[in-house]
């Protein structure tokens, strides 16, 4: 739990420092190669979520606890999808289908 703690606390002090009128570039903090380990794209993800959180004004929502244990549970389901090659692109795909099978019932 002290991890959680340090980690959001850590992300919360480099996005404060950070924002997005410094000019300092995210990409390379927040994306991370397919190759890469776990730890790496999992650490993208969480700098990823926390800084559209931060962007959008929510990232200070909720408690700390919360919020660290939302961002895991996210980015865990995430690296899992993808692990399991589901994509956006599957996502998507998926969509598309339930929405046509929705305008075909509503066309009966």
């Amino acid at each position: 739990m002290k991890s959680k703690f340090f980690a959001v606390l850590a992300v919360a002090g480099v996005l404060s420092a950070c924002s997005s009128d410094s000019g300092f570039d995210w990409t390379s903090l927040t994306t991370a190669d397919a190759n890469a380990s776990v730890k790496t794209r999992l650490r993208a993800c969480l700098l990823s979520e926390a800084n559209t959180k931060f962007q959008n004004g929510t990232l200070f929502a909720k408690g700390l606890t919360a919020t660290a244990d939302e961002l895991t549970n996210t980015c865990i389901k995430k690296l899992a999808l993808q692990s399991a090659g589901i994509t956006s692109e599957s996502q998507s795909m998926a969509s598309t289908i339930i929405q046509n099978l929705q305008n075909y019932g509503t066309a009966q």
